[in-house]
């Protein structure tokens, strides 16, 4: 029976080996090793120097850090709840629509399948200030637009709206979870005398709340790392209004070889998106209602 057991463990270790080599060297190797370089000058070239909290307080004092984490936090501010806002509502007028269910949702969901070099190149095109199809058909009804990638009164405006073209994903998860709450539910409603505005606010809502707490965590993640569209679409410009923190990181870590300084900002980024997720987790407690609690 022990020699069983010992070749079952053997076994075992071989199968699950693999992950574990690719999580050491892929995961937990260049997390250590991120750490180690944020207190040293390293420009990947020549070896590391220790200099303690030198890059941090570097940091402090780097004016163009202290911009790209505003205008990261701004496009936050109005993304992720513009984009939950209007994935949430769509979702809602999917699941009320009686036809083409299946057709909308692909619809919705299909810009998500679009590579992001390719979408960046539509949405320039269609941000053009001469050209554009926005002005376009802002012309049509006697209006006329910005330069939307040029200005700085803008830029920031047209990203944040440009995002709202990616919430197919966020339909299609808060579409399955509509289905989930029971119709029992909005019979007793209905026998209450509840309104459809009094059924959404006060049934569905809290019957798909943990869905929407996942979806917040989620996106808190993905707005403050935002990078692809963005550095290909304005490079950070004009004048850094559409300069993101992860751009930045970016610059002086491939650009300027910057490594140590650049390895510094992933830390406070991830310090930052803890410490959110964190209040988020813990606010929640009151909002969200999971199942059988």
């Amino acid at each position: 029976m022990k020699g069983i057991m010992k070749d079952e463990m053997k076994w075992t270790g071989v199968f699950v080996s693999p992950w574990v080599v690719g999580f050491g060297v892929f995961l937990a190797f260049p997390v250590v090793a991120s750490l180690f370089y944020s207190f040293c000058d390293y420009s990947v070239l020549s070896k590391p120097v220790w200099i303690g909290f030198g890059n941090y307080v570097d940091l402090m004092d780097d004016d163009v850090f202290w911009i790209s984490l505003k205008n990261t936090f701004v496009f936050a501010l109005f993304a992720l709840p513009l984009g939950m806002i209007t994935s949430l509502g769509l979702a809602a007028l999917l699941h009320a629509c009686a036809l083409g269910k299946s057709t909308f949702r692909a619809i919705f969901f299909l810009p998500s399948l679009v590579p992001v070099v390719a979408n960046a190149i539509v949405w320039i095109w269609m941000f053009n200030g001469e050209y554009g199809l926005l002005n376009y058909g802002l012309s049509m009804v006697g209006q006329q637009g910005p330069n939307w990638l040029q200005d700085p009164r803008w830029a920031m405006s047209a990203l944040v709206f440009m995002g709202l073209w990616g919430v197919g994903q966020s339909i299609v998860i808060f579409l399955a979870s509509f289905q989930e709450v029971p119709v029992e539910m909005y019979e007793a409603a209905e026998l209450d005398g509840a309104s459809l505005w009094q059924k959404f606010w006060r049934v569905t809502i809290p019957l798909i709340s943990p869905v929407i707490f996942f979806q917040f965590i989620t996106g808190i993640i993905g707005v403050l790392q935002v990078f692809a569209m963005p550095y290909i679409m304005t490079a950070g410009g004009p004048a850094r209004a559409t300069l993101f923190y992860s751009m930045y990181l970016y610059d002086n870590a491939f650009r300027y070889l910057k490594m140590g300084y650049a390895c510094a900002m992933a830390w406070i980024l991830f310090m930052i998106i803890l410490v959110l997720t964190w209040t988020a987790v813990t606010v929640s407690k009151k909002y969200v209602h999971y199942q059988g609690q």
